[in-house]
This record gives structure tokens, sequence and C-alpha cells, in this order.
């Protein structure tokens, strides 16, 4: 959960520095895996990539490195994420012998993917990669076949397919130039990757609280609410950085003032937040094992709602962005785990 919050986090950064198109293709970063840290190090045809920028048509190093280290930590989290899928893959397996045979077939198709990326035949590139997919499909589906608990073992499967569309997400968006439409998506693919494993840690712990049907219709509305919330934000975010732009990043105190209604909604949006925060904490106080949930959520919001007032009336501080970000995104997923946690 950690890593999906600093990627999240470092997302909010490359926004914040508007430094979506720092690496202006996708996987590599000016055809390189290693971005370079100055100006002479570009390759001699970098002009092809600085002119499908729309944010600073020069080479920025900072911008550069600060959008290679967000997708350094993104690829850290897949590993982590595929290291998960295989472990529960093989722990919860009633055939370890066959699932394992399985995963080290995939490596071995893997391997001879790359080999032959690197030696650029085509053809048994195209023949390896068919037989990867066939292979890979099928080791998934006999891992949620023979599974001895097959809900974990799906969800970490379904964990492993949002990250690996996550990813082909993000070679959209910046193949679109930081398209409004799929950042957004982007945005609600990286909150499912952090959903799902709260799913197997509320099963795995199977400590479920009991509370009215009031609360329970509560938690719902307050879960769909929030979602909303952070989706109007991201489009907030989106006319900040239309605005700023036509501003040439400067007079920030017009900002907000140019912002139109979708603020006023987002902004409304989160007095009733603060309603169904309220009277949750006064319904939920008496609860045993449920307190400590609503505490928490009653601190998040204070904060989120305190940064929010302070980007109005501090134009807008840089650090305000993420952090607003990540305490939205981490409210959402305190209301979800408290929902299914409750019974």
């Amino acid at each position: 959960m950690g890593a999906v919050f600093l990627v999240i986090l470092a997302g909010g950064i490359v926004r914040m520095t508007q430094s979506g198109m720092g690496c202006p293709d996708w996987p590599t970063c000016f055809g390189m895996w290693i971005p370079p840290t100055d100006a002479s190090q570009l390759p001699v045809d970098f002009e092809k990539y600085l002119s499908q920028q729309d944010i600073d048509h020069s080479f920025n190093v900072y911008h550069t490195w600060i959008e290679y280290i967000n997708r350094l930590l993104g690829a850290i989290l897949g590993l982590f994420i595929f290291g998960y899928a295989v472990w529960t893959s093989v722990k919860f397996s009633s055939r370890k012998s066959r699932m394992k045979t399985l995963l080290i077939s995939n490596l071995g198709f893997a391997v001879a993917l790359i080999i032959c990326a690197i030696l650029s035949a085509s053809m048994l590139l195209k023949a390896f990669g068919l037989l990867f997919v066939l292979s890979a499909i099928y080791s998934l589906y006999f891992a949620i076949r023979y599974a001895s608990q097959r809900s974990l073992v799906l969800v970490s499967v379904l964990l492993l397919i949002a990250v690996a569309i996550q990813g082909w997400l993000g070679k959209m968006v910046v193949d679109e130039n930081l398209s409004v439409v799929k950042i957004t998506i982007h945005m609600i693919g990286a909150l499912v990757i952090a959903a799902l494993p709260l799913i197997n840690i509320s099963k795995l712990k199977e400590d479920k609280i009991q509370v009215t049907p009031f609360i329970k219709h509560l938690m719902n509305g307050m879960v769909i609410i929030v979602f909303i919330q952070i989706v109007l934000g991201t489009q907030v975010r989106e006319e900040i950085d239309v605005i700023s732009k036509s501003l040439s990043y400067e007079q920030r105190e017009l900002w907000i003032d140019r912002l139109g209604s979708i603020f006023f909604i987002h902004r409304s949006f989160s007095w009733i937040v603060l309603l169904g925060t309220i009277v949750l904490f006064f319904k939920g106080r008496d609860i045993l094992g449920f307190v400590k949930t609503t505490q928490w959520i009653v601190i998040s919001v204070l904060l989120i709602i305190s940064l929010g007032i302070t980007m109005v009336y501090l134009d807008v501080p840089s650090l305000s962005q993420p952090l607003h970000l990540l305490l939205a995104c981490a409210l959402l997923m305190q209301l979800f785990y408290g929902r299914i946690r409750i019974k």
C-alpha cells in the first residue's frame, strides 16, 4: 500500500512541476532507458521527441528526471505486484508443482523475447511473443482454477492485470500529449490498484465489525461521494493547468478566480463529505473496533479541507496540490477498507 501511495504522490509532483512531458516518449525517455542529465547527451534526432511537447519545447533536466523517477517508481510497484501475484498463485495452489512449471516456462519465454528484441529478430520476436501471451493467459486460468483460496488469487490476478492496463494508459497519456480524459482514467486506475490489496487484507484478517444498517449505507454513500470528489478534483486540476499555462505559470492569484463551474461543484461536495464525516463519527464512536477508523477519517477530512482552503486563499502553493490529492486518495481507501470490514 505504501508503494501505491508513493506512486500517487510522485504523479502529483509531476503535475505540480509541469513535468508530464519531461520524457516525451514511452517506455524510453528520448529513446534512452536512462535519460540524459545534460542537453549534450541527447540523441542526434532528439528534436523529434521535443516537438511532441506541449509544455516546454526545450530540454529541461529537472522535468525529465522528475517524470523518469515517477515511471521508475511505477515500474518498481509493478514488480512488487508481479511478485505478489506469483507468490499467491503458488502458495494457494492445490497443484504447486504444475504451477511452478508454468511460471518457469513464462520466464523462459520472457527471456527469449528480450534476446530476440536485442538481436532485432522480428519473426522470432512475434513467435515468442505469441507463445508468451498464450502461456501467460493459461497460467492465470490455472492459478485461479486450482486455487485453494480462489478469491485471494483472483484479486492478485486482477491486481496484476490492473497494473498492466495502468502501464498501457501511461503510454497513451504520453502519446496523446497529456490528454485530459486519459489522465483522469489514469488516476482512477491508480485508485483501483490501491483498493484491490485491501480486499485481500480484509479477507486474511477476518475481523469483521458489527454495525447498524445506517452506518453501512452511510459508508457506501461516502465512498461514492469521495470518489466523485477525486474525479472532480482531477478535472479542476486540468483547468488550473490550462489557466496557468495561459498566464505563463505566473500570477497565481488569478488561477482560482478563473476556474469554471467544476470548481464550485467540487467545493460544494466538500460540505457533503464533512457532514457525512461528522455523522459517521458520532454514530460510530460507541462501536468497539470502529472508533479508530472514524477518528482517522475525521483527521483526513480536516486536513484535506485545510489544504483546499490553503490553495484558495494562498494562491495555490505548489506543495499543497500533491498533498491534497494524496490525502484524498488515502481518505477514499480508509472509507473503502472500513466498509469491507463491517457487516
